[in-house]
């Protein structure tokens, strides 16, 4: 056979490959438990060479490689893209007598494999995505006992490949609830549980340093009418887009979520009343000078600030800090709507 000519693809290809994504092992960094496995299987078989092999739409990559060092190779040139299309394994005793193996690349180039022997990897709903394969550069037959053991070895990789995606799916899960746990849905900012939180461990900080904090509460003015006049759609592009602003525009140890509502809150570290002041009343114009859109509407909004400062001379505990800088935004918003307010250190 000319080693050019493609080797057949398997009935279920456009399966086998989708089954062998969901898995995600391709690329993926080496593994000390799948090279034990690689080892395993060659010592049982007595040969120099092991791995364990991913056949790709058009390569084979090895997740392990044991006596050659190998990450890939075209499929078109690979005895694991033959073995793929048998029932359980294949078995070529001398490649070079074989028509399918003959003329390949590993077989008459500098490698010079003489035998090849590959169990495949099935996954619970029947695809074949590899194996694991031994090779020597002797032609020789194994015996019954050594192929069993092959068959034995290649079913725990592909039992660890599943573990592996299972453990992973569990970790993305728990990512998605710890997310879900402390990020505002629609803002993505923090919410109001995790922002509390943030904001007591911020304060334990300021005690321990003497580092001051300033929190800036944000109520977006006349927000009722918005919702009223245009719809909650509109309502809820306007607070993802303040949302998103505020994350822009502050920095990465400072914090931001969704108090309630469209009541917003800022924790500055590190930040006094006069600096918090400033960074404010650029959001504040940022805010003004936004236009969001949602379908065809396109709305405008002011916002109004409040804010407390906190030294560590001074020791209130969070809650009055927040309730400080409610005051403030109290102050701004029956002063006139789109303006900054300060309240003094608290003592």
């Amino acid at each position: 056979m000319d080693q050019h000519t493609p080797i057949p693809r398997p009935a279920d290809e456009a399966e086998r490959l989708e089954a062998l994504r969901r898995f995600a092992q391709l690329d993926s960094p080496p593994d000390a438990d799948f090279d034990f496995l690689t080892e395993m299987a060659a010592a049982v078989c007595g040969a120099p060479c092991s791995f364990v092999s991913l056949v790709d739409a058009e390569r084979v990559w090895y997740k392990s490689a044991f006596g050659k060092d190998v990450a890939e190779t075209p499929r078109d040139d690979d005895y694991c893209s033959w073995a793929i299309l048998e029932q359980e394994r294949l078995h070529i005793s001398d490649l070079r007598k074989d028509p399918r193996t003959a003329n390949m690349e590993l077989t008459t180039g500098p490698a010079q494999y003489r035998m090849y022997s590959g169990a495949n990897l099935v996954t619970s709903d029947g695809h074949h995505i590899g194996t694991l394969c031994v090779l020597d550069h002797s032609a020789r037959t194994l015996r019954g006992e050594q192929l069993a053991l092959l068959d034995r070895l290649a079913r725990q990789v592909m039992n660890l490949i599943e573990l592996r995606a299972k453990s992973r799916a569990l970790e993305l899960a728990y990512a998605r609830m710890e997310k879900l746990a402390t990020f505002d849905e629609l803002t993505g900012l923090l919410n109001r549980r995790a922002l509390l939180a943030r904001l007591h461990d911020e304060v334990q900080r300021c005690r321990r340093q003497g580092s001051e904090l300033s929190v800036v509460m944000i109520d977006l003015d006349h927000f009722k009418q918005v919702n009223d006049t245009h719809g909650h759609q509109t309502g809820d592009a306007v607070l993802r887009g303040v949302g998103a602003l505020l994350r822009s525009r502050i920095r990465v140890t400072d914090s931001a979520g969704r108090y309630g509502g469209e009541e917003l809150c800022l924790l500055l570290p590190g930040t006094g009343v006069a600096a918090a002041a400033l960074l404010a009343d650029k959001l504040r114009r940022a805010v003004a000078d936004t236009v969001f859109r949602c379908g065809e509407a396109q709305v405008q909004v002011t916002a109004s600030f409040g804010i407390a400062a906190y030294h560590a001379e001074h020791a209130p505990v969070a809650e009055r800090l927040i309730e400080a800088a409610d005051l403030t935004l109290f102050r701004a918003k029956h002063g006139g709507r789109n303006r900054v307010e300060l309240h003094a250190p608290m003592a």
